[in-house]
């Protein structure tokens, strides 16, 4: 009897101590993309820690149970499932590939669980598969594109060179780029296209394709392990020499410092140069995670702790967890990053959050972004009633 007791006792202390937080899923593809996932969960993390230690929301601490998912859109869907059923989590939140977080998108329609994609750039979260209980962190693909093609066009280059990892994102990112080129510069012209898979480019042959197409200018998306390889190969076959690129993401800390003095010279890029931004709250962002980690910030750093900031505060908006309720706080749920005031736009779930572009450079053996400015990203989205044609009704 006493056992019996004591057991009864126990279970309800651990129920109690589980009703005092609130769960949070978050799933990402860890293992496979460290360089940006890395300093993400660190930016998560240190957003829990300052939202804890200010009382937690609803008067409830949050904890974030987080799950590798191989970069496998299947292992996303059975994370979820699995995280929902025996975890008991209120939302999720996460995701890095355009095709994992096209999973969860899926899956937080199908199941009516509220999930913030953080990190996957791809357009279909917000337009062709947008749904009620999916809002989106980062600029989109398109967004990201339109930041960059006002630069590209002042160029007055007519022969462009297309490359980008054969995916969703690098599909959508070249599609963009193309229609928004020809509408800027109606005689531009694609003279080539270089599309290797994701994390297995033959940088060789990809160089010398290109080169052999004698381009004015090219149009890059590729990144991570595969933008490493095609700036070294392309710095060694002189594919660069007098010849413009535009490139998505290549500003980032995370792709840009392991190349160090390799890096690319006056690229226009986006990114993150987070050395050389003088805000206040900019500053106090940075002084936190250099006390807290020893070591500066990557933009994947910027987005996990907006994402988690994103999330105290439409649970604290909502006055619940409940998805239905989540879903309808986010819509015009107005966050303040440490880059900028940000909105989620109740149009297609999408965050202004912007992007900062500018040009590349090499100082101390380290490449750099110059020159560079912030864009909102309220300026760079699709009218109001193209987006209604893209997405469907909720």
């Amino acid at each position: 009897m006493l056992l019996a007791a004591g057991a009864a006792i126990l279970a309800i202390s651990a129920g109690a101590q589980a009703q005092a937080t609130i769960k949070i899923g978050e799933i990402n593809s860890y293992k496979a993309q460290p360089a940006f996932l890395e300093p993400y969960r660190r930016g998560w993390e240190m957003a829990l820690d300052e939202v804890n230690a200010a009382g937690g929301v609803l008067g409830k601490k949050l904890e974030v149970i987080a799950r590798d998912d191989n970069g496998n859109p299947g292992d996303s869907v059975r994370i979820a499932e699995e995280l929902m059923a025996r975890e008991r989590v209120a939302l999720l939140f996460g995701g890095f590939l355009s095709n994992t977080g096209l999973a969860l998108t899926d899956y937080a329609k199908q199941h009516k669980v509220f999930f913030l994609a953080a990190e996957p750039l791809t357009d279909k979260i917000v337009w062709q598969n947008g749904n009620k209980y999916t809002y989106r962190l980062r600029p989109s693909t398109y967004m990201l594109v339109a930041s960059v093609v006002k630069e590209a066009a002042k160029l007055k280059k007519k022969r462009w060179a297309i490359v980008y990892p054969n995916y969703e994102y690098g599909q959508s990112a070249a599609a963009s780029f193309k229609a928004l080129m020809k509408q800027a510069q109606p005689d531009v012209e694609f003279v080539a296209e270089q599309a290797p898979p994701l994390g297995k480019i033959d940088a060789g042959s990809v160089t010398q394709a290109l080169a052999d197409a004698k381009p004015d200018a090219i149009f890059n998306a590729l990144f991570a392990a595969d933008l490493g390889k095609f700036v070294r190969e392309g710095n060694t076959r002189g594919l660069f020499d007098g010849v413009e690129v535009v490139s998505l993401l290549t500003g980032e800390p995370e792709y840009l410092d392991p190349l160090k003095g390799e890096a690319p010279v006056n690229w226009i890029v986006t990114g993150y140069p987070w050395y050389a931004i003088n805000t206040p709250e900019h500053k106090k962002f940075v002084d936190a995670y250099r006390k807290k980690f020893n070591d500066y910030p990557r933009n994947g750093s910027l987005v996990g702790y907006a994402a988690l900031m994103s999330i105290a505060a439409g649970i604290k908006k909502a006055g619940s967890t409940d998805a239905d309720k989540l879903a309808a706080a986010f819509s015009g749920l107005k966050v303040d990053t440490p880059v900028a005031p940000i909105v989620y736009r109740a149009q297609d779930h999408q965050s202004t959050l912007g992007a900062f572009v500018g040009r590349t450079g090499v100082k101390e053996g380290k490449g750099i972004m110059t020159s560079f400015t912030y864009v909102d990203g309220a300026a760079l989205q699709l009218p109001d009633a193209e987006v209604k044609k893209l997405r469907p009704a909720d």
